[in-house]
C-alpha cells in the first residue's frame, strides 16, 4: 500500500467534495472512509485513476450519510445539479483547504491538528503520537474543529464567490503561514516528523499560491532544517549553534533555501518570514561561528522588529548585539527589554529564554558567578527536558571552573 500516494491525494479529494457541497466535517469523514476502503482494496490492484477512484467512493460515502439526515431532500437537489463523480477534475482545491483549516474561529492547536489531518493526510493516531497526547484527546480536538467549521457555514459550494474572495483579504495568508510555522516548531516526535511534514505542506502551498511570504517561510524552514543533524550530540544532548559541526549541515537544503529567499526578497515585499530566513541564511553562510556576520544580523533584526514589534525578536536582537558590539552592549539591550516588559527582574521573567540569554551574555562579559546562577534559574524555567539538561550542564561547567 502506497501511503505517500494516499496522503498526497487526500487534500484534493476533500477539496472536491467541499466544492461540490459537502460541509467540511461530513466531507472529511467521507474521505477517511474512502481511505479505509482504499487500504482494503488497493493491495489487490491499484486503480488506473487513484484520485478519481477516491473521489467516487468518498462522494458515495457522503451521499449515503446525508441521505439519512433530515436535510435529505435539500442535499439530493444539490446532487442533481452536480456532474457525475466519474474521473476527478484536474483542478487543485488544496489552497481552499488551507484557508478553511486556518479559519479564525479555530484555536491555533485545533488549526494545526486539522491541517495535518485534512491537508497532510495523517491519521488521528499519527497526529496524537506526534503531539504526545492520547488518541482520544486528539480525536476530540479534531472533531470540535470540524464542528466549528460546519457551524460557521464553511461550505464554499453555497457561497463560492465569498469563499474564493477571502483568499485575497489581508491577513488570510498570514494565518495559514502561522499555522504551518506552528507545525514546524513542534519538532520531531512520534512516528511523524512534524518538521519534515511542515516543509512538505509548505512546498504544497508554494506550488499553488505566488506570495513572497510563502516563499520566505519555505526558505526559513529549509535553512533551519538543514542544521538539524548538527543540533544534537550522539547521546541526544543539545549542541549550541556556535559549537555545531557545520560539516553535518545539509548544504543542498541551504542552497535551495538561499535561492528561494533571494527570489522572494527581489520582489521587494519584505515580510516577517523573509526577514527571519535572511538571518538564518547568514548563519548558514558562515564557514565558522567566528566568521558570522553579526553586524548584518543585527540589521535584519532591526527590520524584523519593525515588522513585528515582538519581544522575542528584541530578545534575539539583544543577543546579536552582544555578539556584534560586545556583551556589555548586549546586556544593555536586554535591560531595555526588561524595563519595558511585565516584571523587571531577570529571574522569573515572563519572556521565554530571557534568563538563558542573560546568563550567556554575563558569561561573555566575564561575570561567571552571575552567569552560573542565571543558567541554573533558566534550567528551572526551561520548556523541555533537552533545554533543561543543556542549561544545567552550563551552570555546572561554570561552577566547576570557579571552584578550581
Amino acid at each position: 500500500m502506497d501511503e505517500a500516494l494516499l496522503r498526497s491525494l487526500t487534500p484534493s479529494v476533500l477539496g472536491i467534495l467541499v466544492r461540490r457541497g459537502a460541509d467540511f466535517a461530513a466531507g472529511e469523514d467521507a474521505v477517511q472512509d474512502a481511505l479505509v476502503e482504499a487500504i482494503r482494496v488497493w493491495p489487490a490492484g491499484l486503480p488506473r485513476d487513484p484520485k478519481g477512484w477516491l473521489v467516487t467512493v468518498a462522494w458515495r460515502k457522503f451521499l449515503d450519510a446525508t441521505r439519512a439526515d433530515t436535510a435529505r431532500r435539500r442535499r439530493e437537489d444539490l446532487v442533481e445539479e452536480q456532474p457525475p463523480p466519474g474521473s476527478a477534475p484536474a483542478t487543485d482545491d488544496t489552497l481552499q483547504l488551507y484557508f478553511l483549516c486556518a479559519h479564525p474561529s479555530l484555536t491555533p492547536s485545533s488549526a494545526v491538528a486539522l491541517t495535518l489531518r485534512a491537508v497532510g493526510g495523517l491519521t488521528t493516531r499519527q497526529i496524537a503520537q506526534a503531539y504526545l497526547v492520547p488518541e482520544a484527546t486528539m480525536a476530540q480536538r479534531i472533531s470540535r474543529a470540524k464542528r466549528t467549521l460546519s457551524g460557521n457555514g464553511a461550505s464554499p459550494a453555497r457561497a463560492e464567490p465569498r469563499a474564493r474572495g477571502m483568499f485575497d483579504r489581508p491577513g488570510d495568508v498570514a494565518t495559514v503561514l502561522r499555522v504551518l510555522y506552528l507545525v514546524f516548531n513542534e519538532g520531531y516526535s512520534g512516528d511523524v516528523d512534524l518538521a519534515a511534514e511542515a516543509i512538505r505542506l509548505t512546498r504544497q502551498l508554494a506550488a499553488v499560491i505566488d506570495h513572497p511570504e510563502v516563499a520566505g517561510l519555505l526558505a526559513l524552514m529549509l535553512l533551519h532544517h538543514a542544521r538539524r543533524a548538527g543540533r544534537t550530540a550522539a547521546d541526544g544532548s543539545l549542541v549550541a549553534l556556535a559549537e555545531q559541526d557545520r560539516g553535518r549541515w545539509d548544504t543542498a537544503l541551504i542552497a535551495e533555501g538561499v535561492e528561494i529567499l533571494q527570489a522572494a526578497l527581489a520582489r521587494d515585499r519584505l515580510g516577517e518570514f523573509q526577514a527571519q530566513a535572511a538571518i538564518a541564511a547568514l548563519h548558514a553562510d558562515a564557514p565558522t561561528a567566528d566568521e558570522t556576520d553579526w553586524v548584518q544580523i543585527v540589521e535584519w533584526y532591526d527590520e524584523l522588529a519593525g515588522l513585528t514589534d515582538s519581544p522575542v525578536v528584541r530578545l534575539n536582537r539583544a543577543v546579536a548585539v552582544g555578539e556584534a558590539d560586545g556583551p556589555r552592549a548586549g546586556l544593555a539591550a536586554l535591560a531595555d527589554l526588561a524595563d519595558s516588559s511585565p516584571g523587571s527582574s531577570t529571574r522569573g521573567h515572563p519572556l521565554p529564554r530571557y534568563t538563558a540569554a542573560a546568563a550567556y551574555l554575563h558569561e561573555r562579559a566575564g561575570d561567571l558567578a552571575t552567569a552560573a546562577r542565571l543558567y541554573a534559574d533558566a534550567a528551572r524555567e526551561a520548556p523541555n527536558l533537552a533545554e533543561r539538561d543543556y542549561l544545567t550542564r552550563q551552570a555546572a561547567r561554570l561552577n566547576t571552573h570557579r571552584s578550581r
